[in-house]
């Protein structure tokens, strides 16, 4: 069974059951679609529940073969990791698709569970003897809290994270900002950028933020974070009302235009795997405390807003 991203060619809707003939460069093995992931919105890449497919539509299917084919990811080879789907009854060609992988083998993100809180055995947790978090508030004057950047690269989370950071620091506010290049070069260096990695990696910055923050910090995370469920067992680290999700929503286009680093060019040409808005998926919040374009906005204008989302919510003072 054959997890794959498909377009579907032709008028008739494709319905989840629906019988057809898969084409994998010399072989033609019987199939049937077994279940529409997600539908991907072209221009959000928004994932979209759907039982139909209409023309042009992109999805993300699960493609149940009658005899196994020796294939490689698309990804990694794009002449056995390509194919198409032919209806039995017209022999017309009615979509052309990229393998991911073999369906037990890759998870499904429509079934993804929450990050794990790992805890070691035989280990304690050490309650507030020391300085509490209120000495710490009381003594710096501002709440702690963590305000988790997100969006795509080259969006400008992390311009405006430093813009944050800069304007804190001059205020006098405890605070400390984590970013996703800076741990990947030492805390989370051994992690890669597919699904479980990503997750991982989310995970154990959560986790470092969740610590700073009962030490009394404000802890500014620019990450693109592309998955919801990893964003909100961020959220999950810390009190009610201690969390602030900045969602950075520069349009794609914007982001690829600027491509300071050069990797939507790399990913384009497919040299980079799994590239957030390229060949992998952005789930765009729902509800975020804050929303900025900086395609709109000067980083100013931007980092004025965050400080005033801080004020309005009560984590720092007015003027402080």
């Amino acid at each position: 069974e054959l997890d794959a991203t498909i377009c579907w060619m032709t008028d008739e809707p494709l319905r989840a059951g629906q019988e057809v003939w898969l084409r994998h460069t010399t072989r033609s093995v019987r199939g049937r679609v077994r279940r529409i992931v997600h539908r991907i919105d072209v221009d959000t890449l928004h994932r979209e529940a759907r039982e139909t497919l209409e023309l042009n539509d992109i999805a993300r299917v699960h493609v149940a073969l009658a005899s196994p084919v020796a294939f490689d990811p698309y990804a990694m080879n794009r002449e056995t990791g390509s194919f198409i789907l032919i209806d039995p009854a017209t022999n017309g060609t009615v979509a052309a698709g990229m393998i991911r992988g073999e369906v037990r083998a890759v998870p499904d993100p429509a079934d993804r569970a929450r990050p794990a809180v790992h805890v070691s055995p035989n280990v304690v947790w050490e309650s507030e003897e020391g300085v509490a978090l209120a000495e710490r508030e009381a003594r710096s004057g501002h709440r702690s809290a963590v305000v988790w950047f997100t969006g795509l690269s080259g969006s400008g989370k992390t311009t405006v994270a430093r813009g944050v950071e800069r304007e804190l620091f001059r205020r006098g506010v405890q605070v400390a900002r984590l970013d996703g290049d800076l741990v990947r070069h030492g805390l989370n260096g051994d992690l890669g950028f597919g699904l479980d990695d990503r997750t991982e990696n989310i995970r154990r910055v959560a986790e470092v933020a969740a610590l700073m923050a009962r030490q009394g910090s404000i802890v500014l995370c620019a990450f693109v974070s592309p998955y919801a469920e990893a964003r909100a067992f961020a959220r999950s680290r810390v009190d009610e009302g201690r969390f602030h999700e900045v969602w950075v929503s520069t349009p794609l286009d914007e982001c690829e235009r600027r491509d300071a680093k050069g990797l939507y060019a790399r990913a384009r040409a497919g040299e980079i795997p799994n590239f957030t808005g390229i060949s992998d998926p952005y789930e765009s919040p729902e509800s975020p405390e804050l929303e900025l374009d900086t395609s709109d906005v000067s980083v100013e204008v931007a980092v004025d807003r965050v400080i005033a989302m801080l004020v309005d919510r009560d984590v720092i003072q007015e003027g402080r």
